[in-house]
């Protein structure tokens, strides 16, 4: 982001109202709800932390742009860094400007998705790849797709080389896609262990995301079944009755979840974990588990 326009951002808010937190905190002490969040939490650690053989690679699009597939993309792979020992990898394959560096508080580019393409050797140790990846929080490398100028070109072949390059370094990746139906969204689906798919929860936006998933039902059977589909409220009232949405796409094959709205990602800057909303991290958690668990699968 340019530096004049950084200073246009307000303070970070915090996810939710204090109101929301204090009754939350109240309503803890009274309840049994605490240790019921304690075991789901132990059990989401046990299924992040579980050891890979290869590389698991999950890649993250939507069906249009708006979709909030760039803050589920930061969510998971910020999930998968707190939690696993080895390094985990964010990769832009979205040239166009995508907002994933911003999400992710990268203050300065240098190499993009395509350069690293004609760089990295099969020689090269892993402390020679980082040097060309933008370092973040908790053993966590960022590869963008541009320099935050328009005209930076991805194509397939370039996509296909990095990532084949890069895999065996770091135990997840997960990739912040071009928007479908463009090409190199729809090599990085093809190539991922695991897929989701970002919708907002509008109308339009549940239902193009159910076409997509008629037409997935036509593609080799595990591209569906090791998919998940994230509902985003980019509002503090939808449109749209969500448990009726949710009924709707599990029923044609995928697992579906739900994203509430958060006062900290609706500002569009730095996601810092520790002001998102309690539901939101929960949500991550929750999603994070349920995506690294289908890319183990041998469908």
């Amino acid at each position: 982001m340019d530096r004049q326009l950084s200073g246009t951002g307000r303070k970070p808010r915090h996810g939710e109202p204090f109101s929301a937190r204090a009754l939350r905190a109240v309503r803890r002490t009274v309840s049994s709800s605490a240790a019921r969040e304690v075991a789901e939490a132990t059990r989401a650690a046990e299924l992040l932390q579980q050891p890979v053989t290869t590389g698991r690679q999950i890649a993250v699009t939507s069906i249009r742009g708006g979709a909030g597939k760039s803050t589920v993309a930061a969510l998971l792979g910020t999930t998968y860094a707190h939690y696993r020992q080895d390094p985990v990898l964010f990769v832009e394959a979205d040239p166009a400007l995508g907002s994933l560096p911003i999400r992710l508080g990268a203050e300065s580019l240098r190499w993009t998705t395509g350069d690293v393409a004609d760089i990295v050797e099969p020689q090269m140790s892993l402390l020679d790849i980082t040097g060309y990846l933008v370092q973040l929080r908790d053993n966590a490398w960022l590869l963008p797709g541009s320099q935050g100028q328009i005209g930076a070109m991805l194509d397939t072949r370039s996509y296909e080389r990095a990532m084949v390059a890069l895999r065996r370094y770091f135990g997840v990746a997960v990739v912040d896609c071009e928007t479908l139906p463009a090409e190199v969204a729809r090599v990085a689906l093809s190539a991922s262990q695991a897929r989701v798919l970002a919708t907002p929860a509008t109308l339009d936006g549940v239902s193009s995301t159910f076409a997509v998933l008629q037409w997935m039902k036509g593609l080799p059977p595990h591209m569906l079944a090791s998919t998940a589909v994230v509902i985003t409220e980019q509002a503090p009232h939808c449109g749209i009755d969500l448990a009726d949405a949710v009924r709707t796409l599990e029923a044609a094959g995928p697992s579906v979840h739900v994203l509430p709205y958060d006062r900290h990602l609706a500002d569009g800057g730095h996601i810092r974990t520790e002001l998102l909303a309690h539901s939101t991290r929960q949500t991550a958690s929750r999603l994070a588990a349920d995506v690294f668990q289908l890319s183990q699968k041998r469908h």
